[in-house]
């Protein structure tokens, strides 16, 4: 799915009109899928529901939408920042015919009568500004969202409630939702302004909007969906953009597993990962592994650190490689050389560490076999015919901090590589800072695949992927309790897997990534954002494929 500028929104909606898909009926539409959101997430019988309602079609779209809440049950009050007339405006007049009880801003110039409804509302919709607006607000608009926003926080204090010795906080609030977005924010640039209300919902139309998923903007979203308002697929915008990533993308991009498959039908994956300080990420890459379908998992890590790991993924083979102080040496080169060959995909890098070992390790590993005992760094690219005969290849962690050294680093690496950089270790390979990374992540993230030739896959909220021929992908999840140790070696092993299992290096990364932000939801539901563990997302990959079909 497309996500769209402003500009090009505008003009999908304009080629519509001219098709025959008018301005109106595509508001008609707009209106029921907003109503229609709401009913399918909470009861609206006898419901108080507070609209309010701007002077524009975003207004309208809110109109529309208080219509259908009164005909499901709802008692609502629609509160218009502007003046309508019923004779003039066919939306509003048909509001007043379903019952939606109206209140103007004009009589209520105080905003006494608002902070009243908003303290007893149960589903406040703010329907005030829409796509055309942008911080800073001014006047009546910032004054109702300022007011809503102070009622808002009043009626959601919390009362602690003591239940013998166990105490709970028990007061739901208001549900708020957002027609398109919340009043304030920039649909572009997704900055908002002071006054902008936090939503529990979001109901864009059509196509999401770059704002969408720019922060401070997407922090004030809620659940995002898009809902249809019809527009026929000959009037899509013309031309490539960013797409955002979707259950019916993944889905389709999975394999199917026949009954009488084995094994070996879902592909092998190496993984060389751990080190004596790190030893969990090994774990935590190949139980990604494992809970992603591959069908064998193969972990090739320090000798030492067998007997710990393999408590924690008894599913796994293992190949002890030589190592020192728990660090993987350039002894293991010969050996890693001769058994990659036979493994459909290799994940090298969750938590091998930045020791002198581990550092000519690499080294010698993505340069010239003939120099495997060499130490410091190569300061020129090797010729293509010494380079190893790598499977399929994803790079994690601290092979990309060691790689970061080595310049023109992504000329040792076989086409379509897949990396998967924090904005930290993107920082390091592009020599940006991290404040760079963050405020262009999409920009930043296409110019690197372009310039490497692989497919960059930049972590964080919002998950970027990026293919050297300027495909992007932007994921759906912002999800804080991903913000913990050792979940980027569960979503390496992700990736990893499918690769293994023959999808293509672009399709791997983003189903990869996909996935394990599912699975982060769904560790989300169980456990909470704050207590939830990468162990607890490795097993819901599993869950997050069931959900998909798998």
């Amino acid at each position: 799915m497309r996500i769209l500028s402003v500009s090009e929104m505008r003009s999908w909606e304009a080629a519509a009109d001219e098709a025959g898909h008018t301005f109106d009926r595509m508001m008609a539409l707009a209106g029921a899928g907003v109503a229609r959101a709401i009913i399918e997430r909470t009861t609206v019988k006898n419901r108080r529901i507070l609209v309010l309602v701007g002077p524009g079609n975003n207004g309208g779209d809110g109109l529309v939408a208080a219509r259908y809440l009164a005909d499901a049950g709802g008692k609502v009050t629609a509160y218009l920042a502007r003046s309508r007339d019923a004779g003039q405006d066919p939306v509003f007049a048909k509001a007043l015919e379903h019952n939606v009880t109206v209140i103007q801003r004009e009589d209520d110039a105080d905003g006494q009568e608002l902070q009243r409804l908003v303290a007893r509302t149960h589903i406040l919709v703010d329907s005030l500004l829409g796509t055309g607006a942008a911080p800073p607000l001014r006047g009546a608009i910032a004054e109702i969202l300022g007011q809503a926003g102070a009622a808002l926080r009043a009626n959601n204090q919390t009362p602690l409630i003591t239940l013998g010795n166990v105490a709970r906080f028990d007061a739901p609030g208001a549900m708020t939702v957002a027609v398109d977005g919340p009043s304030g924010m920039d649909f572009d640039a997704g900055d908002v302004a002071p006054e902008t209300l936090h939503a529990d919902l979001t109901v864009t139309f059509a196509a999401p909007k770059t704002g969408h998923f720019r922060f401070p903007a997407a922090d004030h979203l809620g659940e995002l969906i898009v809902a249809d308002i019809g527009i026929p697929p000959a009037v899509s915008p013309a031309g490539e953009g960013p797409e955002v990533a979707t259950a019916g993308d993944v889905r389709a991009w999975l394999p199917r597993r026949a009954n009488d498959s084995h094994k070996g039908s879902f592909g092998k994956a190496l993984i060389v990962a751990g080190s004596a300080n790190y030893t969990g990420a090994a774990a935590l890459a190949a139980m990604g592994a494992v809970r992603a379908g591959a069908g064998l998992v193969t972990l090739a890590l320090a000798g030492p650190l067998h007997a710990a790991v393999v408590p924690l993924v008894p599913e796994a083979t293992y190949l002890l490689l030589p190592s020192s102080l728990g660090a993987i040496t350039t002894d293991a080169l010969s050996l890693l050389t001769e058994r990659m060959t036979a493994y459909d995909a290799l994940l090298i890098g969750p938590g091998l560490s930045q020791t002198e070992e581990t550092t000519a390790f690499i080294q010698a590993f993505f340069g010239d076999p003939q120099t495997q005992r060499s130490t410091g760094f190569i300061t020129r690219p090797l010729p293509a015919a010494v380079k190893r005969n790598f499977p399929p290849l994803v790079i994690d962690a601290d092979a990309l901090n060691l790689l970061s050294r080595i310049p023109d680093w992504w000329r040792q690496l076989p086409q379509e590589s897949i990396i998967t950089p924090h904005p930290g270790e993107m920082a390091r390979l592009t020599g940006k800072t991290t404040a760079d990374i963050q405020a262009s992540r999409w920009e930043t993230a296409t110019r690197a695949a372009a310039k490497w030739g692989h497919i960059v896959v930049l972590k964080g909220a919002h998950t970027v992927i990026a293919g050297p021929e300027g495909r992007i992908m932007v994921l759906p999840f912002a999800n804080a309790g991903l913000a913990t140790a050792g979940a980027g070696d569960v979503l390496a092993g992700a990736i990893v897997a499918l690769r293994a299992q023959g999808l293509g290096a672009f399709e791997s990364a983003a189903a990869g990534a996909f996935l394990h932000g599912l699975a982060g939801e769904l560790a989300a539901e169980r456990r909470g954002k704050a207590g939830m563990a990468a162990g607890d997302v490795a097993p819901a990959l599993a869950d997050a494929l069931k959900r998909l079909g798998r």
